[in-house]
């Protein structure tokens, strides 16, 4: 059987819908996120199956919603129900304070509470629970970030002989911020026990073998050209960087299409017809747009002469608001905005426009078109899809990226962007300043550098190249395969979180 006949299974943390539920009503939307933009193509291409959590406890209403919804896509759903007591230990506690601080190195923001732990084990046995009733034998399990570490190791003792593929889209730290996780033995040792482990960047790679050099007993690593192989346990995988883009096609297409022209027009006629700063982010103290918005009004008052002809407008998508840091990172946001808007504004002129709201695939196309500078400036970043979903919406070959050295997309699109450091406000500002006064032919040079690289690129190549090393890994794995009734010192450890509390 050939590969693309194989029938692809997606595992992430959510399904690529939400469920907004009332007293007596439920209805079903499309996500927004990377993830989605990212995965969903693929799927809708070629079929399969996507398993994920619905955000909720089991409700009947919910499976027979998505059931209607399935039955107009050319893919399927499979839903994860956890309890709130589950989700709030898994999602919120380890997911969101102690892995994603973590792993974006700001170990201070952790809380390593045991009780968050157990409830990650606990959640990835659930999910476990997804794959085994849908998989079918020649599936590709392709199961996607953090939330997941631990899915092979369970899937594993369970006695499961899939394919396991795992891709990683947030940084990978370096041994001296990871040995900070109490449990960071067991979660490497579930890590290797995938076939395939994919990174965004050649860094998130090289940190993550030498965690296992320095972490993980017994392992031996072997380098074959840009890939590693790894054996632990008995288990052989492959880890490579396989950086994740997107639609090229799709995003050029909408680009020009009615809805997003009358867009740009409206939006040219809202904002005076100025110069045009575009920020988008989902609300995360990674993305660095407190620092970003201080770096817009160090411009504006360092170049006095730009008031009035430059806005910016900053896009934040709503995010784990239920957290209390992000609730207070909102609220910075908010007041220094205001700030910004209060000392600098003037009749007929708004230094920022600020947008905290989901916004529909055609608009953002619409403020990609519009803008004239996109200022992408993460704090530290797996790879950033904006910085790439700007430059494929550019079909007029113009606008300027200005983006942060910190982002994984920095490693493909150097050449065209103007990289910086977010920290370094006056570096920042000196970047806005140098892409305002841009000439047209080399905004046009620039674009079309990174243009090309993202159209040879896609999102579809970056699937079939990881999917095929997939297959290739699993295809030259030794036979030598430890039985899961003689696991290895780490297999205890992680049985015992996972089966024995």
């Amino acid at each position: 059987m050939k590969m693309d006949e194989r029938r692809l299974v997606v595992v992430s943390n959510r399904l690529p819908i939400m469920v907004e539920a009332g007293e007596n009503t439920l209805r079903l939307k499309p996500s927004c996120g990377g993830l989605v933009s990212a995965l969903l193509p693929i799927l809708s291409e070629q079929g399969g199956c996507w398993i994920g959590a619905t955000g909720g406890a089991y409700d009947h209403r919910v499976v027979d919603a998505l059931k209607r919804w399935c039955a107009t896509q050319d893919y399927s759903l499979v839903p994860v129900f956890l309890t709130a007591a589950e989700s709030a230990s898994f999602y919120q506690g380890c997911s969101n304070e102690i892995i994603w601080p973590l792993f974006h190195g700001v170990p201070s923001r952790c809380n390593f509470g045991p009780e968050y732990w157990s409830g990650y084990c606990t959640a990835n046995e659930r999910f476990a629970d997804g794959v085994e009733g849908a998989w079918k034998s020649g599936d590709f399990v392709w199961v996607h970030d953090y939330h997941l570490m631990l899915l092979a190791h369970v899937l594993r003792s369970r006695g499961a002989d899939c394919r396991l593929a795992y891709f990683h889209h947030i940084p990978f730290p370096p041994p001296d911020v990871f040995e900070k996780l109490p449990w960071r033995m067991e979660m490497l040792g579930a890590l290797a026990q995938f076939d395939t482990l994919g990174f965004q960047t050649a860094r998130d790679r090289r940190n993550f073998v030498a965690c296992l050099r320095r972490w993980l007993p017994g392992v031996r690593i072997y380098r074959g050209g840009e890939r590693f192989v790894i054996r632990a346990a008995g288990h052989s995988a492959a880890i490579g960087n396989y950086p994740i883009s997107v639609d090229y096609d799709d995003l050029a297409a909408e680009a020009t299409s009615p809805a997003v022209l009358a867009g740009i027009e409206a939006i040219q006629q809202g904002i005076s017809r100025a110069s045009i700063i575009l920020g988008v982010d989902r609300l995360d103290y990674t993305k660095g747009i407190p620092e970003r918005l201080t770096a817009f009004e160090a411009l504006l008052k360092t170049h006095p002469e730009l008031r009035g002809h430059v806005t910016m407008v900053q896009i934040v998508v709503p995010s784990r608001e239920s957290i209390p840091e992000y609730k207070e990172l909102k609220l910075r946001i908010e007041m220094t905005v205001s700030k910004i808007n209060g000392e600098y504004g003037s009749p007929g002129w708004v230094p920022i426009h600020y947008l905290h709201r989901c916004v529909s695939r055609a608009e953002l196309v619409a403020f990609y078109r519009a803008a004239h500078v996109a200022l992408v400036t993460p704090l530290k970043d797996g790879m950033n899809l904006v910085a790439k979903e700007f430059c494929a919406s550019r079909v007029d070959d113009r606008g300027v990226l200005v983006l942060s050295e910190f982002a994984g997309a920095a490693e493909e699109l150097r050449n065209g962007a103007l990289l910086v450091n977010p920290y370094d406000t006056q570096g920042v500002v000196s970047a806005l300043f140098l892409a305002l006064a841009m000439s047209d032919s080399e905004q046009q040079q620039r674009m079309q550098t990174m243009r090309a690289h993202i159209r040879e690129h896609n999102v579809f190549r970056w699937a079939r190249t990881f999917r095929s090393q997939g297959f290739a890994a699993r295809a030259s794995r030794p036979p030598a395969f430890l039985p899961h009734s003689s696991p290895s010192f780490i297999s205890s450890r992680l049985a015992l979180m996972t089966h024995g509390r």
